[in-house]
């Protein structure tokens, strides 16, 4: 049972933004809590977790979390926990007794599309997508470098490629502070796409005992017929690779069936030309211990949303 957002790892890095989280292993599951607050009151947060692989394990999960979350007069617990079966004991009201549940709108892509790096270089250059792979050979020739970084000043591409990809795509992203603390991390490494000493790709990727997961990145659209970053992602699946690391996690995509509109559409579309798998999740669900609490938190959640939308 393991998840790296339910992690040690995962708990340094929140330590280090100035979040208060509560980490637990037991032989059943493990769980770490993040708190967050609202104006109405706190709520746990829990990335992907508890992670649990039975109805058992799930439901002393959830005990275990109520009590945390009475021991801090939180409203409710915001759960993410992976395997599907999950959704079914979910489902099930009776089996969590003092709790109203409600699906959530998701925080974390609850689709994903994962490349197994297992097996011969030649068999895994195989699943590369031949077009990208033709740039990615000729890319010193065509005057293009692939760099890698610990340097926080650096962060300072990934975030501009970031935020001129946010607003052509209305999407959100994260502060400057995020992206440098997650930088920090002994797990993280930055790869920067250069060309005449300009930055025109980054990407931010997190590695673990087995996988690698290609978390953030972002590219100068000037520069896409040159497919920057499909170059940046055959170096990032070598190098995984070189690691003897054995899945590629590429983090994210559109649900079946989303329209082209879909702000993923075009990730989806590119992750899914390399000969990777999907990857379903159980998605987010509240377990709601205020309901009158909980309900203004709803309509204030609303009503940013909205505020958003109109700016």
């Amino acid at each position: 049972m393991y998840n790296f957002l339910q992690s040690k790892q995962w708990q340094k890095l929140q330590d280090d933004l100035g979040e208060t989280s509560h980490y637990e292993k037991t032989p059943l599951y493990t769980y770490l809590a993040i708190e967050k607050s609202t104006p109405f009151g706190k709520y746990l947060y829990l990335p992907y977790g508890p992670v649990t692989d039975s109805e058992k394990g799930l439901k002393e999960a959830v005990s275990a979390l109520k009590s945390l979350a009475k021991s801090i007069n939180a409203i409710f617990i915001r759960i993410e926990p992976q395997d599907l079966q999950n959704a079914q004991i979910l489902a099930n009201k009776a089996n969590f007794s003092g709790l109203t549940i409600k699906k959530s709108q998701n925080l974390n892509p609850a689709e994903t599309w994962v490349l197994d790096l297992t097996g011969s270089d030649e068999e895994l250059k195989s699943k590369l997508p031949s077009r990208l792979f033709r740039y990615y050979r000729a890319m010193g020739k065509n005057g293009f470098t692939i760099e890698t970084s610990k340097d926080p000043k650096d962060i300072r591409h990934l975030l501009n490629l970031q935020q001129k990809l946010a607003k052509k795509k209305k999407i959100g992203t994260f502060s400057e502070k995020y992206l440098k603390t997650q930088l920090a991390q002994d797990f993280a490494t930055l790869y920067l796409v250069k060309t005449d000493q300009k930055v025109v790709a980054a990407g931010l990727v997190f590695d673990d005992d087995t996988t690698r997961y290609n978390l953030q990145g972002a590219q100068d659209e000037a520069y896409r017929k040159f497919h920057a970053t499909g170059m940046l992602t055959i170096q990032l699946i070598l190098d995984a690779k070189a690691k003897n690391l054995q899945k590629f996690d590429f983090w994210g995509i559109a649900p079946e069936g989303a329209s082209k509109n879909h702000p993923w559409a075009g990730f989806t579309a590119f992750k899914k030309t390399f000969a990777g798998h999907e990857v379903d999740y159980c998605g987010d669900y509240d377990l709601i211990l205020s309901r009158t609490k909980y309900a203004a938190y709803q309509i204030f959640r609303r009503i940013n949303r909205l505020i958003r939308k109109i700016k």
